[in-house]
């Protein structure tokens, strides 16, 4: 339809789709760079940010303005010129709006690249054309694999440093469509780039004329994004149990939460897990308003035919397409905590809006990134890795497998001494459960054993 000169800015923009991606990368390959100079480049810079970064490059001795001191907002930052925490940025084009994740690349915060990118749709992955791919390169690439990113772009950065020249470009392009093609990484579009430069970043480079794909952003413009949630399994993980004491709605009693996933509407049968109660949707509340459907992520509080017992953990689901239900969970997690994760461990597992205990069973394996193999049996988890475990939860957990739900395949580890988050944990097959070896239930009578 043809905007009519009433048509707003504003709502030309609403009606722009929506990519979030995140940054990724070795230590020194120009994240911060890259993401200050997309920002300026697109015009996405205020005009007193700009002076600020102007101001502190001139502080610090430089000429021009240090574009990554954009996103390298802390003082820690600034003072040893690395990216410490994850920095979100949102800005727009004509044609798209963006959420932005600038992950650090010090191997001592891959951890924070789990945050990330847990909810990106694409991730660009840095590479200093100078180095190739490095053990960090590896160890991000296999992180958005682990996470189901569907699309890796690889910008082989500092082209200007090895004189543009094709055949370096292409010989990392290679290598690293190798890796991740092993890894099960769908799409990987790799663009040569000079963040410092802007050589291929918004505008396209004249010392390259040997490429003729798309700039970074002319890629995320165009690529297909996949944060629609509204055609997968439906799920509603209840966050509230509404009873108002009113004398209009003495009866009124109501589930309130945010729709993970999917679509519901008024007389669908769902399932409430994990009791397995079966029921109808009776209504939907939407911020006070009753509608006849709603979707992802939506907020809204269902109305239950039957009177069900239903606290906050409990989740809805439509009854033909209910996940399973279980206490035996294996799964892969990326360790960020700085003690290890060991068997026999005693953890808080939170999934959804549910938390219950759960013990550490075994650590099958550990991923050795170099060749992508698997160390049989490591005992242990130290920060950093990636690995399998198997869990024992004290009370049964409705878990999808993570490659059919990002949202509810997924869970935290938390250590319940003293809240830390231990592990980001990505669920594969939930196994039939079994019974808990005799020994076990003879142990120490303190809750933990089950």
């Amino acid at each position: 339809m043809t905007a009519t000169p009433a048509t707003t800015a504003a709502e030309q923009l609403s009606a722009t789709t929506l990519l979030r991606f995140a940054t990724a990368g070795s230590v020194d390959d120009g994240k911060s760079t890259l993401v200050g100079r997309l920002l300026h480049d697109s015009k996405s810079v205020l005009t007193d940010q700009l002076e600020a970064v102007e101001h502190a490059s001139r502080s610090r001795g430089q000429e021009a303005p240090d574009l990554a001191l954009l996103t390298d907002g802390l003082r820690a930052e600034r003072e040893q010129g690395i990216t410490i925490d994850v920095a979100y940025r949102y800005f727009a084009t004509a044609q798209r709006r963006f959420i932005l994740a600038d992950t650090p690349g010090h191997v001592q915060y891959t951890r924070n690249m789990v945050t990330g990118a847990s909810t990106a749709e694409l991730t660009v992955i840095l590479v200093d054309a100078r180095n190739g791919v490095v053990e960090q390169t590896r160890r991000h690439a296999a992180i958005a694999a682990l996470l189901r990113v569907p699309h890796v772009v690889l910008a082989v950065n500092k082209m200007d440093l090895v004189d543009y020249a094709e055949d370096v470009f292409a010989r990392i392009a290679g290598e690293f469509t190798a890796y991740a093609t092993d890894l099960g990484v769908p799409e990987v579009t790799a663009i040569p780039i000079s963040a410092l430069n802007g050589d291929n970043v918004v505008e396209v480079s004249a010392h390259m004329d040997w490429y003729g794909g798309p700039t970074v952003l002319e890629h995320l413009e165009t690529v297909p994004a996949s944060h629609d949630l509204t055609g997968c399994h439906a799920r509603f993980p209840v966050q509230y149990v509404i009873r108002p004491q009113s004398a209009d709605h003495p009866d009124y009693r109501g589930y309130a939460g945010q729709i993970a996933a999917g679509t519901f509407r008024v007389g669908e049968e769902v399932t409430v897990l994990p009791s397995g109660r079966t029921t109808k949707i009776a209504g939907i509340d939407l911020l006070g308003t009753p509608v006849d459907v709603a979707w992802t992520p939506q907020s809204v509080t269902l109305l239950l035919e039957d009177d069900i017992d239903i606290s906050r953990g409990d989740l809805i689901a439509p009854a033909s397409d209910a996940p399973a239900v279980t206490q035996n969970i294996k799964a892969t997690v990326c360790h960020v905590a700085d003690a290890p994760l060991t068997v026999g461990h005693r953890v808080l597992i939170k999934h959804a809006t549910r938390t219950v205990k759960a013990l550490v069973k075994e650590i099958p394996s550990r991923l050795t990134l170099d060749d992508l193999s698997q160390h049989p049996d490591p005992q242990q988890l130290v920060a950093n890795d990636i690995g399998e475990v198997v869990l024992r939860t004290a009370e049964p957990l409705p878990v999808d497998d993570y490659a059919d739900s990002r949202r509810t395949g997924s869970f935290l580890l938390i250590d319940p001494a003293d809240g830390t988050t231990l592990s980001a944990g990505m669920a594969g097959n939930a196994f039939a459960a079994h019974a808990a070896p005799a020994a076990d239930a003879a142990a120490d009578d303190d809750g933990w054993d089950f």
